[in-house]
């Protein structure tokens, strides 16, 4: 397996801490790349995992072209005690490969034996959670069910969709907003570090496709709420399907993307949407944006 490995300016990690931090520090920034270009149709042998390094800490996975035209993003955050993978992939790729030589580089980096990871998704569509049976059963490795109750129980979400969970990957707490609608158990991540918000197929820089249009309507409000007063750095999803043009995506099942969107959106472009599906008055209508289509099914 080959990997394609970009890598970027980075801030440190800094000592342990409780599951809330004792005292405010400072954001830890991190590069973006110019371009995220999954390649076409053709593997031209070997395919290889795009894995790009924000930081120290953050690592952004995308699956290649050629082996699945979705090519989605799968993220890695690493604490002091644990890493977490969110989504697995669309298959047919060895992602488990990937993800090894991110902890083998970021062991070596730390000067450390071992990591305990923690594999999580963002929702439970299959070109997410496809390679989870190549993380099933190895040592060291949690794998989070997929369905509403096993997310529920793992996060310790006290009331699902409204209660916001605190996870702790030792001195990271990341925080856990549930976010259904694009499907039943749907979940956003808050980096405190970063202030990243990854936020799955429910915001992106394509298709919103909107299956319980009540659910997603109250989740986007709930994001919009979230962010009020936190700092937001990027928001991150799981796909790229708008072209640099505004207004315009690639068709449904384009493998080659070569003027793509950029991946990162940010909490305006969300109020953006949180005002159409307001605008719609509880019935939601395809509408094309300038980065995004709101499209209920």
């Amino acid at each position: 397996m080959m990997f394609l490995l970009f890598t970027a300016a980075c801030t440190r990690a800094t000592t342990p801490g409780s599951a809330v931090s004792p005292k405010p520090r400072a954001i830890a920034g991190g590069v973006l790349p110019a371009t995220w270009y999954a390649g076409g149709p053709t593997c031209a042998g070997q395919p290889r995992f795009i894995i790009h390094q924000y930081n120290e800490d953050f690592f952004i996975l995308r699956q290649p072209a050629c082996t699945n035209y979705e090519k989605p993003f799968l993220y890695m955050v690493f604490g002091r005690d644990r890493v977490l993978l969110l989504d697995t992939g669309a298959g047919k790729i060895d992602v488990a490969a990937a993800v090894d030589r991110v902890i083998h580089d970021w062991l070596a980096r730390h000067q450390r034996a071992s990591i305990d990871l923690v594999v999580a998704h963002s929702h439970a569509h299959s070109d997410h959670v496809a390679g989870d049976s190549l993380f099933r059963g190895r040592p060291a490795t949690l794998l989070v069910g997929r369905d509403t109750a096993a997310v529920r129980a793992f996060f310790g979400i006290k009331q699902w969709p409204d209660s916001i969970a605190q996870y702790d990957l030792g001195d990271r707490v990341l925080d856990i907003i549930p976010i259904p609608g694009h499907q039943p158990a749907s979940i956003a991540i808050y980096d405190r570090r970063t202030a990243i918000l990854l936020t799955g197929d429910t915001f992106y820089p394509g298709r919103l496709y909107v299956r319980d249009q009540a659910a997603y309507v109250r989740s986007i409000k709930r994001l919009v709420d979230f962010t009020r007063d936190r700092p937001v750095a990027h928001l991150l999803g799981t796909h790229i399907e708008n072209t640099s043009t505004p207004y315009k995506d690639y068709p449904v099942g384009t493998v080659d993307q070569p003027d793509e969107h950029v991946l990162e959106l940010t909490r305006a472009q969300l109020l953006e949407l949180d005002a159409a599906l307001d605008s719609m008055r509880g019935k939601v209508v395809r509408s094309v944006m300038k980065d995004f289509t709101i499209w209920p099914q």
